[in-house]
């Protein structure tokens, strides 16, 4: 969870792919916006929006970001609190008002705007959070270890062994608490292995990372890149070693 203010940047960012879901709440203008990387039209939401689990990249504006409170929900952490599967959400930006009924984002953005600082602010976001959950706050661990064993490079079906479970009943507890297959979620994990690698390096030297985290070969990092960054290892260009998923666009040749 966290509250930021940004200089917002001229022209369109990146998002990168995470697999997680986030709550987004925009404190300077009361709407949200993504971009189809086609040109086509945006998603335009409310001010107070649900980002679902993305696998690939989206065009975000910056100018949404310039006060902005976000809720980076764990691995399968945004279970207890939405209705909706988290498979429903896949690479979607839900206005709240879809998921907790009509008023819920206009309510909870004037409760963070009357909030007396940010720290303030993320104790109401949370309280509302709480209000709203409708399934147990603890984590399913089962899920957790898969997920955990995943990112770290496990296969779909060594992953699903250690619980007993085949992989079928694997990707059913994915589609419902995570929202990406098993398999697509372990790629997504694995490229956000490299690229928080290489955003601290000013000249990373991309054949090592490809070996370091599993990649057949550089070849092998390059496709995963061009699906999930639409850029190449050499032309990635973070907005900042600390904002690894923020690639403004003017960066990409």
């Amino acid at each position: 969870m966290g509250y930021g203010e940004f200089t917002a940047g001229v022209g369109l960012e990146l998002g990168l792919p995470s697999g997680t879901v986030q709550l987004l709440v925009n404190l300077d203008r009361d709407s949200l916006s993504t971009y189809p990387l086609d040109g086509g039209p945006p998603t335009v939401t409310g001010g107070t929006a649900v980002q679902g689990p993305y696998d690939g990249p989206v065009l975000i504006d910056p100018a949404d970001q310039r006060r902005i409170l976000w809720v980076a929900f764990r691995v399968g952490g945004s279970y207890p609190f939405l209705p909706a599967d988290a498979a429903d959400l896949r690479g979607s930006l839900v206005d709240l008002d879809d998921l907790w009924g009509r008023g819920a984002g206009a309510l909870l953005r004037e409760r963070l705007l009357s909030a007396a600082g940010s720290e303030a602010a993320l104790t109401e976001a949370e309280v509302a959070l709480r209000r709203r959950a409708r399934r147990p706050l603890e984590p399913d661990n089962a899920v957790v270890t898969a997920a955990a064993d995943l990112h770290h490079g496990a296969s779909v079906a060594a992953a699903a062994d250690r619980l007993g479970w085949t992989p079928r009943r694997l990707g059913r507890e994915f589609a419902e608490h995570i929202g990406l297959t098993p398999k697509r979620f372990a790629r997504v994990r694995r490229f956000q292995r490299v690229v928080r690698a290489a955003a601290s390096s000013a000249d990373p030297d991309w054949a090592r990372l490809a070996a370091e985290h599993g990649f057949h070969d550089q070849a092998h990092l390059i496709h995963d890149f061009r699906s999930f960054a639409a850029t190449t290892p050499g032309a990635y260009r973070p907005r900042s070693p600390a904002e690894p998923n923020h690639v403004p666009v003017s960066t990409i040749p």
